[in-house]
């Protein structure tokens, strides 16, 4: 039977003569299904070690990460920014925690908080404090320009800075500094923050100690005794009363130190604080978020950075009160003091910095939409350097501008790119259908 099916296939098919059908060897049955049996066991085996040693080593490795930090702080750049950025709700927590949560629907109906998942919402923006805006700088400067000081004391800071009262009775703080770079990063740093429209900064100008002028000519003694040298720039600011210490949030706290829309989640879930208590609580955050942007923007080294830079032989120090940032109690402003630092100290300084400045700027998530919008603008047109030396140019005396420089090119370049860093890290939170 065998044989006739061979032949006849060998006649269909047109075979050579010569061509002989090749004889497959054949594995005995069993041996096959030992075989079979062994590979699926041993895969099954390597399958199930894979997924059990891959999360135990994942894990072993975060907690290990987290309190190597907590004992033993470390500057570590890795490790700093491995620790921050895995304890980000948005790392935790995954959307499926959060299916049922609309982020309007989640929180007190009708208050909304946050609009296209990562700007303020109005309610917010309609809550913050007035604060310092053109009119109040305006005011200040032509007040100054013809104002009589009558009594110089200690006050408005460390080292050199004084207190003086006009004789109207109106008082401003004096910051004079050895070092020219200091009252540049001061006066520019107000400019930049104009130009940001933040209205977080005290009134300021520049003048110049001159005992001829009305502004000096009865602090001689008071001069003298400071130590202060003439035809020297210093800085003016108007003195803010009702002033006191201001914390830093909890959610910029070790390790927790993020801002986005679960950590606001989180917020609204507490029900001991009743709807004003959380608006204010919200409005605060609102100014963190610029006050974040503009000391990353200005590089500035004597507030929240000098913190985390303690914090690796101090972690209680982030308990303390901010440095250099203080409260109006009487409208819960945040008002942004000595910003010497910024523009060309705190640039001079970011090998050193640098990591601690991105920390706080990778971690924020929710933005003021005007500032965003300006932040955008400023990228877009790269003209910010041309809008400080203009300022500079239509705000002083050519006394001011005869020995005082103005911000020079190198400054200005890193602004642009650190302009550049905080519109993309805004870019990365935007839904891809939102056109901005």
């Amino acid at each position: 039977m065998v044989s006739s099916v061979y032949f006849a296939a060998k006649t269909d098919l047109q075979w050579d003569s010569d061509l002989k059908p090749l004889q497959p060897k054949l594995i005995p049955t069993s041996v096959y299904k030992n075989l079979c049996l062994l590979s699926v066991i041993f895969a099954f085996s390597v399958g199930l070690t894979i997924g059990i040693l891959i999360p135990l080593i994942y894990l072993k490795g975060s907690d290990n990460n987290r309190t190597e930090l907590l004992i033993k702080p470390t500057a570590n750049p890795n490790l700093i920014r491995t620790v921050f950025l895995n304890n980000s709700y948005a790392f935790r927590n995954d959307s499926k925690q959060y299916s049922s949560v609309s982020f309007i629907d989640g929180v007190k109906k009708g208050y909304e908080l946050i609009e296209d998942g990562i700007f303020w919402g109005k309610q917010i923006e309609n809550s913050l404090p007035e604060g310092y805006k053109d009119k109040k700088h305006g005011i200040w400067e032509d007040y100054v320009k013809n104002a009589v000081a009558i009594k110089m004391e200690n006050g408005c800071g460390r080292m050199q800075n004084r207190l003086i009262t006009f004789q109207d009775g109106l008082k401003g703080c004096v910051r004079y500094r050895q070092n020219t770079d200091q009252i540049q990063g001061e006066l520019f740093s107000f400019y930049l923050a104009k130009i940001l429209n933040l209205p977080n900064l005290a009134p300021s100008t520049v003048s110049v100690v001159d005992l001829k002028q009305p502004l000096w000519q009865n602090l001689r003694n008071e001069i003298a005794a400071a130590q202060w040298n003439s035809n020297r720039p210093i800085v003016l600011t108007q003195f803010i009363t009702n002033l006191k210490s201001s914390n830093i949030p909890n959610v910029f706290k070790p390790i927790e130190r993020h801002l986005n829309k679960f950590d606001v989640i989180n917020m609204t879930k507490n029900e001991l604080l009743d709807k004003n208590d959380m608006n204010k609580m919200l409005v605060e955050l609102a100014q963190w978020s610029d006050l974040i942007i503009f000391d990353y923007l200005t590089a500035n080294l004597d507030r929240i950075v000098n913190n985390l830079y303690n914090y690796q032989w101090n972690v209680n120090i982030m308990d303390a009160p901010a440095h250099n940032l203080a409260r109006k109690s009487d409208s819960d402003l945040l008002v942004f003091l000595d910003n010497e630092s910024g523009l060309l100290h705190g640039y001079r300084l970011l090998k050193k910095y640098e990591i601690y400045h991105s920390i706080l700027l990778e971690n924020l998530c929710i933005f003021r939409r005007p500032t965003a919008d300006k932040i955008k603008k400023l990228r877009n047109d790269k003209n910010i350097g041309f809008l400080l030396r203009g300022m500079f140019e239509k705000l002083n005396s050519d006394s001011v501008k005869d020995i005082l420089p103005t911000l020079p090119d190198k400054s200005v370049k890193i602004l642009n790119e650190r302009i550049e860093k905080v519109h993309n890290q805004i870019l990365k939170f935007l839904k891809p259908l939102i056109f901005w």
